[in-house]
Order: structure tokens, then sequence, then C-alpha cells
């Protein structure tokens, strides 16, 4: 959050925030003048089991309880040793840039990033996320899964399937918190439903229509793709390549005006966009909203200012939905929400859009980079956040993510990709799919749903 990882810190001294941010930059920064090493050692995963144990590290003796190899990396600095995810820099003075504030009720730290090497990024509040973050840790902690370790308990122990039907129970509960939002501001039209990729979008708003109409509303849901400009008139990127994620490849002015017109009762002739020709096509086809309708608008740019700038705030009622993690690797090692979207439409684009796992690790870099300029800027504009992630689901996508990571060849630039979400994946017990209701977020990628796409 906020270009950085928030941290608090259990069992520290009666300090304040200031203080012991002031205490442990400088402890950061003593450690990285002496250039100390970082040490990889390969160790027999029973003796990291007994070093974990030994230092109270509990989530990580949890984690290894139940990995498959023999051997185990650790990273040692100085006389201490523990476990990373992933690889480290030669030594402490390659850490050299760093800021470490107060943020909320604890730290954030930050560092640099490939694209800004040479400082950090500023600090920017990005409350509402940072308050559905809050609600889900405390959550799962109250679960008692806050680490994989936690997870993988579960399912030996055959629980599992009782985590689940509370995590469906969440999520139903707050799509249905929403609705109830909706009917209370009495005026609202429109429903704007925002998120990146994979966040789980469309099954959301599905199940929201399905709220909406419990509260008597008819859901009319308004697909964008319909209202892309002329082929000859969207705009390219910096390759010569078509840029269809921008805004402005959206036929805005038509898309206002049709929308002003359905709120005031009219009946209107509405396009269909022909992907082959690469342009808008009206067949006949009309709309006209019947009484106590309510439109849902499902897509990447519905936060965005500009998509409805001639619509009266009024009227609109926007949704932002992200996948956020909520469990840990351990204590120290967080997992990425990409990593979780990424999972997710390597199994939908596999299974739906007959594209290889070569083919999803190979649009990704694009993906992210267009969500990095057309959705996330916009998240804080939502009325609420939904959080579409469920504890259980990387076990559950193991089972359809692995054989098709493992059909990539060595020979292939993804190759190391893969074998970096194999290796993931490994952490995670296998969940089966059988508990997971068709009504979930989940089957919206591996299958098995009772709504239809």
């Amino acid at each position: 959050i906020s270009g950085g990882k928030y941290c608090e810190i259990e069992g520290a001294p009666n300090l304040s925030n200031g203080d012991l941010a002031t205490m442990v930059r400088n402890r950061m920064q003593e450690i990285i003048d002496k250039d100390l090493p970082f040490q990889r050692m390969e160790i027999p995963t029973q003796e990291a089991i007994e070093i974990f144990k030994e230092n109270n590290l509990y989530e990580k003796k949890q984690l290894f309880k139940y990995r498959s190899s023999f051997y185990t990396s650790v990273y040692k600095l100085d006389d201490v040793i523990n476990y990373y995810y992933g690889y480290l820099v030669p030594s402490t003075s390659y850490i050299n840039i760093f800021n470490l504030t107060t943020f909320h009720n604890g730290l954030l730290l930050q560092g640099v990033s490939r694209g800004n090497p040479t400082k950090t990024p500023g600090i920017y509040s990005q409350t509402k996320l940072f308050n559905i973050f809050q609600e889900y840790k405390n959550w799962v902690k109250i679960m008692g899964v806050s680490y994989v370790g936690d997870l993988n308990e579960r399912v030996a122990d055959k629980s599992v399937s009782d985590l689940i039907n509370i995590s469906e129970a969440l999520h139903e509960k707050k799509i249905a918190s929403i609705a109830d939002e909706i009917e209370a501001r009495k005026d609202v039209k429109i429903v704007l439903v925002s998120g990146p990729s994979s966040s789980g979008k469309t099954t959301f708003s599905k199940r929201l229509s399905v709220q909406l109409a419990v509260l008597g509303y008819k859901p009319i849901q308004l697909s964008m793709d319909n209202y892309f400009v002329e082929r000859e008139d969207t705009p390219k990127d910096a390759n010569g390549e078509y840029d269809f994620e921008c805004l402005q490849a959206l036929d805005l002015e038509l898309f206002n005006t049709q929308i002003k017109g359905l709120l005031m009762g009219e009946e209107l002739e509405v396009p269909t966009f022909d992907f082959t020709l690469g342009k808008k096509v009206y067949d006949g086809s009309t709309m006209k909203l019947p009484e106590n309708s309510i439109l849902i608008i499902e897509g990447i740019h519905a936060l965005n200012p500009e998509l409805t700038a001639q619509i009266d705030e009024n009227l609109k009622y926007k949704v932002f939905v992200s996948a956020l993690t909520q469990i840990s690797i351990d204590s120290q090692n967080p997992i990425p929400t990409t990593d979780n979207r990424l999972i997710r439409r390597m199994v939908r684009d596999y299974r739906y859009r007959s594209y290889s796992g070569i083919d999803t690790l190979k649009r990704w870099a694009s993906v992210r980079k267009g969500e990095e300029k057309w959705i996330f800027p916009f998240q804080e504009n939502a009325d609420i956040m939904f959080n579409s992630a469920l504890i259980p689901e990387l076990g559950v996508l193991r089972a359809y993510a692995e054989p098709i990571l493992r059909e990539i060849p060595e020979s292939a630039p993804e190759y190391a990709e893969a074998v970096r979400i194999l290796k993931f994946l490994s952490y995670f017990r296998p969940v089966p799919e059988k508990d997971i209701p068709k009504t979930s977020i989940l089957r919206e990628f591996f299958g098995g749903s009772s709504f239809s796409y």
C-alpha cells in the first residue's frame, strides 16, 4: 500500500510509533553501513523447522511442516537464520535507499523499484484501500488463518470446508450490505463496477444483481464493449498497436448521451460492436428501462470520472473490486495480490480462451501496465471496495494451474516465472473444489458456475 509494505510490530516496547520508526530506521542504517553479506544456505527441511521452532517462528514451522522437499533454502545474516521467499541481494549495502515512517497505526516501509531505482515513492493515504485490508486482516486473525501454514492445518484436519462456507458467507453478506446501501441512497440509478484483471468483477456484478432483485429492483447489465469507437478511430500506443484499453477507445459522447436518454425513460436503439468489422452495428435492437430498474455497468474505466462526466453524481454508486489476498506466507513474507490475480487469469485463459500459460505470462506485463495507468489511480473514487479473495482459493487453484505451468518448456523466456509460481503454489496443500458453491467468484475462473458468462 502507498508503494510500500505496511507493518505492525507486536510485542514492541512502550514507545510511540514515531519513536519506534526512528529506532528501527537507525538500526537498519547501522546494518546497511556494515555491508553484511546475505548468505544463502541449503539445509535439511527438518533442520530448518527446528531452527524456526527455537526462534519462536511458529508460522514458518507450520509452513514447512507439509513441504515435500528434503532441503530448504534459508538465509543467514550475521548470526540470524531466517527464511525469505525469493532471492536477496548479495549484501546489506545494496539496500541503501529506503524510507520507514509512521502510517496509520503502524509503520510504512518503502524501497525502490525497477521503474524508479533512485528514490522511494511518495506517500499517499489510500484510506479506503487501507481500511479494506485491515478489515480482512482482522477477520482472518479471528478465524485463525493468518498464514499459509494455518490454512494447511485446516486442510489436514478436514475442516477446510467450514472455512470455505464461512468465507463465502462473508462475501454474500458484504454484497447484500452493498445492495442495502444502494437502496438507502434512493437516487441511485447506475452502479459502476471497476477493478483490475481477474478481480471477479463479472461474478460480483451478477451476485449484486441478485441482491438488488431481492430488494425489488430490476437490474439491467449494460456492456461497455458495445461503445468502442470505430477501428480507424482507435488510438494507437507507442508501438503503433491499437490501444483498446485507453479511455479514448470508447465513444464517450454516444455512451453518455444514451445513458442520459435511458434514465429519462426513452427507448433507444443501442449498438452492438462487431469486433470482426471493427465498427458499431445497429440491427434494430432497442432498450428501454422498466420501472424501478437500475443499470449495472462493469468495466476497467467505470470509476474514471471522464467516462460518465455528463451524468449527475447523485445517480451513481461506485464499487471497486479487487482480490486482496488475506493471508501471508508467514509474518515476513506477504503474498503479492498480483500473483493471486495472475493465477486466476492463467486458469481462466487456458480453460475459456484457449490461451497457453506462455500466452498469459507474456501478456501480463502489458496488462499490469494498463492497470497502473487506467484503473488504480481511480480506485479511491469508489463509494465502497469489495475484496473478492477467498482464504482457501490458492489451494483450490493449485490443481488447475500446475499442469498449465508444467507445459512451459525450459527453452521459453517465461520458464523462470513458471518455476517461481510453481514453487509458490507448492506451499499450499490442495483444497478440493467440490465444496466451492456454484455462485462463488472462484467459479468464474475454473468453471462450474450457475451464472452464464
